[in-house]
């Protein structure tokens, strides 16, 4: 445990960004699921709105941090191609 006082602050706020961190990972990576998910069952249309709504999370979290751009780059192309081969 730290004695300092920036030290103690320090503390609080890395459990504060780690609790937002893990709330924004959280988010994307079940909609990346529900959206691989609708594709497995062959839902064209829920895939499609949900292909949508994962980008955006996955852009998020880009946006804050949480995955970096090559990476959530490689996740939209991923899921983009296994929109298109439904088609």
């Amino acid at each position: 445990m730290p004695n300092i006082k920036s030290a103690i602050k320090r503390v609080s706020v890395i459990e504060k960004k780690t609790l937002r961190n893990n709330m924004i990972k959280s988010g994307y990576k079940s909609a990346v699921k529900s959206f691989e998910q609708a594709v497995e069952a062959g839902d064209k249309e829920k895939a499609k709105t949900l292909f949508s709504l994962a980008t955006k999370k996955v852009d998020q979290a880009c946006t804050k941090g949480v995955i970096v751009k090559n990476t959530a780059a490689r996740k939209k192309s991923n899921m983009a191609k296994k929109l298109n081969a439904m088609k």
